[in-house]
């Protein structure tokens, strides 16, 4: 995968507020606000902020989180899964591995009857949704 590398004041130009807070800064859409939570469209959810294929919607899932849900990335090298101790929690983070954007954090074994027993919770404003319509 091909790395993109662009500076802070390029990513601010690029983004709006929102993305840039939620991509670049590894903030949180509020539950239930983003645009995928409750899209069952077809198609491959990219970076919104570089355009890397991530997830595709045969692995999402409805987790009634207030995030869209996949059970895995569309590559495992799609994305950089990283120890995440802030607010005083263990989690994991999930970044596009192309331009290290903060997507979301994964959750395993909550027991949703998934494949993998994975949550990856990732915030709407992190995706961009390509469906076969809109590439035409």
């Amino acid at each position: 995968m091909n790395k993109v590398m662009k500076t802070d004041a390029e990513w601010r130009v690029q983004l709006n507020p929102e993305e840039y807070r939620v991509l670049r800064q590894a903030g949180t859409e509020r539950p239930f606000t983003g645009e995928y939570v409750d899209t069952k469209t077809e198609g491959v959810y990219s970076c919104r902020a570089c355009g890397a294929e991530l997830f595709t919607s045969d692995s999402k899932f409805e987790s009634h989180c207030g995030w869209p849900s996949f059970y895995e990335p569309s590559a495992a090298d799609h994305v950089t899964l990283i120890e995440d101790r802030s607010l005083g929690m263990a989690r994991v983070e999930v970044r596009c591995a192309a331009c290290d954007s903060h997507l979301g954090h994964v959750f395993h074994g909550e027991g949703y009857p998934t494949p993998t027993d994975d949550r990856y919770c990732i915030n709407s404003v992190s995706l961009k949704l390509r469906t076969s319509a809109s590439d035409k």
